[in-house]
């Protein structure tokens, strides 16, 4: 039976490394997943994004619905800020076996990564833990912390918390 992995944080917390690292873990395992990463799929959903709420609404509500038909035949990693809490309990209330995980890192940290410019440019009004709220999550099934150690240990600590789960 499939799950899902959740990785939320704001820009630049280190989540694409961590679902990479994790995805490599999992096919070490025989586990044949899927990661469905927001900035890849934001270009085909939303060419031209408004990163409103409206706009946002949509967005992880396509992003879940993949992720639903993903399910039925593989484990899915869902690479995405969704800086509201509500959209990532909509994907928990759909997906029974779901694994929400808080990517900690400070936005200082963020910031000093800053690959893609979006701190530095005009669409830091609408980024996440800048412009826009970021809700961290209440109760993560587990918080890793995207200054310290290398991606490989955060995977391997979801890796643990997945056996323990018996979801591998």
């Amino acid at each position: 039976m499939s799950f899902a992995v959740w990785l939320t944080g704001l820009s630049g917390s280190g989540k694409s490394a961590i679902a990479r690292e994790l995805l490599a873990q999992l096919h070490a395992r025989g586990v044949d997943a899927a990661v469905l990463e927001s900035d890849v799929l934001r270009t085909q959903l939303t060419p031209f994004p408004r990163y409103d709420e409206a706009d946002r609404e949509f967005f992880y509500g396509a992003m879940i619905e993949m992720g639903l038909v993903l399910l039925k035949t593989r484990p899915v990693l869902f690479d995405a800020t969704a800086n509201l809490r509500k959209y990532r309990d909509a994907a928990r209330k759909r997906i029974s076996r779901f694994a929400e995980v808080y990517v900690d890192t400070p936005l200082e940290v963020c910031s000093s990564r800053d690959t893609k410019g979006l701190y530095k440019s005009g669409k830091a009004a609408t980024l996440p833990g800048v412009g826009a709220p970021y809700e961290a999550p209440l109760s993560p099934e587990l918080t890793v912390h995207g200054d310290r150690g290398t991606p490989a240990a955060a995977a391997s600590g979801i890796m643990a918390l997945l056996a323990a789960k018996g979801w591998i």
